[in-house]
């Protein structure tokens, strides 16, 4: 339902706001999204409170799960297979999909695709829609492992930018190797001390820009 709510949204968003900055600079497109995010946030609390709200998982998968050489709370086993389908089903239409390649090329060079008579900001606002109901799915899926809150997603923003940054802008293998590597850097460096996680994770973003300015996986053809 929440993905479902989110594609009207973010289609009103992209039309009112986000088509206005497409030919300006990209410092201007990241300052208006981080400026929206604030506003919805505050938008969020003025109506709904700032309490967190605790979501309770499905109950077939309350529990713990015994996996022989640990035990492992059901719910985040089955969130890896939601998360694996959900991520095949989004390169499926990216890679092997006509809309997706329209989208793909536009991202290259949208003049070229304009001038082959295809609307390609339609192609966008359609492509903001998607990318909408992706974060209201994830935002529903991972309300159960973690308080709902109206900023509950500033916590992830800073994770969410090293990930693109060491993957590759651009790149949908590069968001998810860097989603994993991320993940245990993280995860490793809190087994010794938490304090130091966000430390060790901008110091892999640093040695992934010294050694390689593009991501893991992107390319120099990307800005």
């Amino acid at each position: 339902m929440g993905a479902i709510v989110s594609i009207p949204v973010g289609v009103v968003i992209e039309r009112v706001i986000i088509r206005h900055f497409y030919g300006r600079p990209h410092e201007d497109q990241l300052l208006v999204t981080f400026g929206l995010g604030i506003v919805l946030v505050e938008a969020v609390r003025f109506f709904f409170g700032s309490m967190s709200k605790a979501v309770p998982p499905p109950a077939p998968l309350v529990g713990i799960t015994p996996l022989g050489f640990m035990l492992y709370p059901t719910y985040r086993l089955a969130l890896l297979g939601i998360v694996a389908v959900a991520l095949l089903a989004l390169y499926l239409v990216l890679y092997r999909s006509r809309i997706g390649m329209i989208v793909r090329a536009g991202i290259e060079d949208a003049v070229m695709v304009d001038s082959l008579g295809i609307d390609v900001y339609k192609v966008f606002m359609l492509v903001f829609g998607i990318g909408a109901a992706a974060a209201g799915f994830a935002g529903i899926v991972n309300a159960p492992v973690v308080s709902i809150a109206p900023d509950v997603g500033e916590a992830i923003l800073v994770q969410t930018f090293v990930v693109v940054v060491i993957g590759g802008v651009g790149s949908f293998p590069g968001a998810i190797l860097g989603g994993l590597i991320a993940g245990q850097i993280i995860s490793i460096t809190s087994m010794f001390n938490p304090g130091y996680s966000y430390i060790m994770l901008f110091v892999a973003m640093t040695l992934v820009l010294v050694l390689r300015p593009y991501g893991l996986l992107g390319t120099a053809g990307r800005e």
